[in-house]
């Protein structure tokens, strides 16, 4: 009897660490695929902050996923990491994602980007402000992208930033004004790992 209880304690024993080893291999993978993705939409600026608040102009604040100082400016991103076909318009007051048999609506996110950009802009002086809603590669527009919308890889052919060193003097000129941007922002409790 105390063979068949050590026999089945060691079964378990190696289920539960191939189950632990699998969750940490997913998380593992996860991780990278996250920082990867952090590094495909930094890499079109010569600095950024990332999950930071900044000021409304009404006492409250905004969370921003993304703020990159670039050649042309500051770009202000909101990141969506959705899976399936996404269908919206600049019309739609809700956007819909389907991915097989699973369908969920959400908030047009162009409403929320403009605020996000006028608070940036506020501060940001006379430096050229864009926002765009960067989708990632999990997420499919059948229809066509609306207005101010991305995909991840679309990043690097829009805002190209060449060499860095010449990107770099491209953006001097918006250097003190990001550097007053920047003291305005807090971190975000909304942070993504």
């Amino acid at each position: 009897m105390t063979h068949l209880v050590v026999a089945v304690v060691a079964v378990l024993s190696g289920i539960g660490i191939g189950l632990l080893i699998a969750w940490g291999w997913r998380r593992y993978r996860l991780r990278r695929q996250r920082l990867a993705l952090v590094a495909r939409i930094t890499s079109v600026s010569v600095d950024h902050v990332r999950d930071v608040l900044v000021p409304d102009g009404n006492g409250g604040v905004l969370h921003l996923d993304f703020v990159l100082l670039t050649p042309r400016g500051i770009l202000v991103i909101d990141l969506r990491d959705v899976s399936g076909n996404v269908f919206g318009s600049d019309q739609m007051s809700d956007w819909t994602v389907m991915d097989g048999a699973q369908r969920f609506t959400f908030t047009n996110p162009q409403s929320a980007l403009y605020d996000r950009v006028a608070a940036v802009r506020t501060i940001a002086g006379s430096v050229p402000v864009e926002g765009r809603i960067v989708f990632t590669r999990r997420a499919v527009f059948p229809k066509g992208l609306p207005r101010f919308t991305l995909g991840e890889d679309s990043m690097l052919s829009d805002y190209p930033l060449g060499d860095r060193a010449v990107a770099e003097q491209a953006a001097r000129p918006f250097r003190a004004d990001w550097d007053t941007l920047k003291a305005q922002l807090a971190p975000s409790p909304l942070a993504k790992a």
